[in-house]
């Protein structure tokens, strides 16, 4: 437990030291903690050292924590594939949604969304290197399907979400997190309201707020390996 909370020190102290490199302000950039596959205490235990932004992966795993932490203020982020027999629940369990990479998703987590919550936070998963394992649309399509889900109540557009595959170095992780601010700009551009880059991780996390993240998934580096 004590190592949760040194190890949420030494990745905040990360992230404002590549803030401050790359003339960000560090708290445009958000720490997601990907608590997968560990206990409700651990997560209870970051909550007292100023986590409150959790990533889940499995819904009925991320349903049973919500029960058993329903006494804490925390803001929890679906990050997994959303299959749509799923959909309905993460409508009415979570804050964001980090993967829609179909209209059809997005359309029935507006639908299912209730009325009495604030509208669900969206992000749309890019596949940019075209990998087969991994969800997401291409960069070309980016602007059509953000401009269907922007139209869409009870779901709050708010921007990208990728995870590029590994790079040799340093200069080509930021090469491939550039173009996916680009596309965000774009679709500001266009007139579509987003604030959200959501990429970057343990081993690409300064790249990723070099160009413009707001948001980094780590889990690992705060929690341990995972069983």
């Amino acid at each position: 437990m004590q190592n949760i909370e040194k190890n949420l020190n030494q990745i905040r102290a990360q992230i404002l030291q590549a803030a401050k490199r790359y003339e960000r302000d560090p708290d445009s950039v958000l720490l997601l903690a990907v608590s997968k596959r560990k206990p409700a205490a651990d997560i209870r235990h970051a909550c007292q050292f100023g986590q409150k932004d959790f990533g889940e992966n499995y819904l009925q795993e991320a349903q049973q924590k919500m029960q058993d932490l329903q006494d804490l203020e925390i803001c929890w982020h679906f990050i997994g594939a959303i299959q749509s027999n799923k959909t309905r629940d993460i409508a009415q369990s979570f804050d964001w949604a980090h993967c829609v990479d179909r209209v059809k998703v997005a359309r029935r987590l507006s639908d299912q969304r209730p009325a009495t919550l604030p509208p669900l936070n969206v992000c749309i998963q890019v596949n940019l290197d075209h990998e087969a394992s991994k969800a997401g649309i291409e960069l070309a399509e980016v602007a059509d399907m953000a401009s269907a889900i922007a139209q869409m109540p009870g779901i709050r557009l708010r921007g990208l979400m990728s995870i590029p595959a590994p790079r040799d170095n340093f200069e080509q992780q930021r090469a491939a997190f550039a173009q996916l601010a680009t596309a965000l700009e774009s679709l500001r551009q266009e007139g579509i309201s987003c604030d959200t880059l959501s990429v970057g991780m343990t081993q690409d996390m300064e790249a990723a707020i070099a160009e413009g993240s707001t948001l980094v998934r780590i889990g690992t580096a705060i929690f341990g390996e995972r069983t």
